[in-house]
């Protein structure tokens, strides 16, 4: 009977069970963070903790969505899907207004074009090394390491397969947790103390929840700097890597 209730529960309401799983896992993240006193770690011990749980739901289902292949926690692949994916690109999109680019000055505007260049070169030299040679997926995976998001959606744009997307997005949360991890140790010798400063390196980064998660962990103060430039960074790499990114791609290659 109790058995019968829960599974009906699950499949009716998955998308909020995974939500509700979404944050038992952060509090289990934030948790661990503050039992080894790092308390400001939490977001990218959460992080580690959902891709390891991935990782052992595909190896136990053979599967292809992860812990979303049992279907008490099919909500997952709504949670994870392109649906709320978009909704995050327009919704970031809104909250975005042109005089707080403005404020960045153009130290800011340059590190945010040197930052999506750098990250999807060295992304796309990457895809090489490791025996890439289609232009779609160089450039796939190439996006992948400008954020999580930018890969997938240039990917769909190109129509490349489901598991060159899937390298994509991997890609993007490492440099987003190792963001958040390293900014902290790498402060002082920056010199990333002050809101200019920050604003740069939110450009040059460009992953918001990395870059936000880091400079909490360094200085709650220049969360909002870093940000400022870091949420342009998402939809200027969605913008540039399909189109500008993909024709010089596709001409060297």
């Amino acid at each position: 009977m109790i058995a019968s209730i829960f599974s009906s529960m699950f499949g009716r309401d998955s998308l909020v069970i995974a939500f509700g799983l979404v944050a038992v896992m952060m509090i289990v993240g934030y948790q661990i963070a503050r039992f080894i006193k790092q308390p400001k770690m939490g977001s990218a011990l959460s992080i580690i903790i959902g891709l390891v749980i991935a990782y052992i739901a595909g190896s136990l289902t053979g599967g292809s969505k992860g812990a979303a292949d049992w279907p008490l926690f099919a909500g997952f692949a709504v949670l994870g899907g392109a649906a709320l994916r978009d909704f995050t690109i327009v919704s970031t999109a809104f909250g975005v207004k042109m005089e707080n680019l403005k404020k960045a000055g153009l130290p800011g505007t340059v590190a945010l074009f040197a930052g999506v260049f750098l990250s999807f070169v060295v992304g796309a030299a990457i895809a090489r090394i490791f025996g890439y040679t289609d232009p779609k997926d160089i450039t796939t995976i190439g996006a992948g390491a400008v954020t999580f998001i930018v890969g997938p959606v240039t990917g769909d744009a190109l129509g490349v397969g489901s598991d060159v997307v899937a390298l994509s997005v991997a890609a993007g949360v490492v440099k987003s947790v190792l963001t958040m991890i390293m900014t902290p140790l790498i402060a002082k010798r920056i010199g990333l103390d002050n809101p200019t400063s920050a604003m740069v390196y939110g450009g040059l980064i460009g992953t918001t929840s990395g870059v936000a998660g880091g400079l909490a962990a360094t200085d709650m103060r220049l969360v909002p700097y870093g940000a400022m430039t870091a949420t342009f960074y998402t939809g200027l790499g969605t913008l540039l890597c399909p189109s500008v990114g993909y024709l010089l791609i596709n001409l060297i290659f």
